[in-house]
């Protein structure tokens, strides 16, 4: 198991920037991939970017040319580079590792984006 800890999160205005990170401790190895996900209040956690150890990308086609997702090394840490945010874009933010078999996740931060 990873222990994952995020940071960067706050209270932002429409079209305003801000950088989330994420770093993990413990057991590293089997990790494919890391991601971001977000859940906004009374919906479903969503993906919002995922990079794999190979430097892969993917994003969710609402946040797509506005976000970035990046990492130092393959694994950790992993950050969220988020611009032009928009209200949207409020909600809980988590930090997550994705093996074959099992997700490791953050405890989340909030994010919120004022009109």
């Amino acid at each position: 198991q990873v222990q994952l800890v995020e940071s960067g999160g706050g209270l932002v205005q429409a079209g305003g920037s801000l950088r989330l990170s994420c770093a993990a401790s413990g057991n590293i190895f089997g990790i494919n991939a890391m991601a971001w996900y977000r859940q906004a209040p009374g919906k479903q956690r969503e993906l919002v970017a995922l990079i794999t150890v190979l430097g892969t990308t993917t994003y969710a086609d609402s946040v797509k040319g506005r976000f970035t997702i990046s990492r130092d090394n393959a694994r950790n840490p992993v950050y969220l580079q988020m611009n032009s945010l928009k209200p949207e874009d409020t909600g809980v933010y988590y930090c997550a590792a994705l093996r074959s078999a099992s997700t490791d996740w953050g405890q989340g931060t909030q994010v919120t984006v004022s009109s």
